[in-house]
């Protein structure tokens, strides 16, 4: 039988586009960062693997089981040695062959995104980190999350329908560019409640 697991980061993302009904589906709204199998649906896909239930596992991309490189790779090998064919649809990857033998080429390729997955996450986070220390040094950062040069506490300002739609963009992983332009805004404004909402 194949399975589709699917990860979001959030409750909110919608996870429509990535189901379909020929598969039996496994679904998380977790980090990535928590492992493969500490996730309740993952932990239900592995058991379902060692039953012999499973023989091919679907997912949209290689992050989707995780932003560290040393988890996915354990994962994939772990499917491997139980002859379980991993299918990335986003990057046309699998991780077996017809003969059910290992695709050298798609191991390969799959480390190399499996590692630029993890660096992405570690830029996002030195990038939060750095903008924390720039707020600060401008005095543009509160502890209370209070916007700079505005009566409103955090609550009134996120509470706002432009927040609002900026926050839901954010956290669909949209980057600040994107989002200023989805919700036509400017950019400082996106910051500004990426800053408050701690989403960045």
């Amino acid at each position: 039988m194949k399975a589709k697991y699917i990860r979001v980061s959030t409750e909110e993302q919608n996870t429509a586009r990535q189901k379909d009904e020929q598969f039996k589906m496994y679904e998380d709204k977790c980090s990535g960062t928590i492992p493969f199998n500490e996730r309740p649906q993952g932990k239900e896909l592995i058991k379902d693997i060692e039953s012999g239930l499973i023989d091919e596992v679907h997912v949209h991309a290689i992050d989707r089981l995780g932003r560290n490189t040393i988890d996915i790779l354990k994962t994939i090998n772990w499917l491997t040695e139980r002859g379980v064919n991993l299918v990335s649809d986003k990057e046309g990857l699998k991780t077996l062959n017809e003969d059910k033998t290992e695709n050298l080429i798609a191991k390969m390729i799959i480390g190399v995104l499996s590692t630029l997955a993890e660096f992405e996450r570690n830029q996002k986070k030195e990038r939060t980190r750095e903008g924390i220390i720039l707020a600060k040094s401008r005095g543009a950062y509160k502890g209370n999350g209070r916007p700079t040069g505005t009566t409103e506490d955090k609550d009134e300002f996120l509470n706002k329908p432009t927040s609002k739609k900026i926050v839901k963009a954010l956290k669909q992983g949209r980057s600040i560019r994107e989002v200023a332009k989805v919700c036509d805004c400017s950019i400082n404004l996106v910051r500004k409640v990426a800053e408050v909402s701690k989403l960045r």
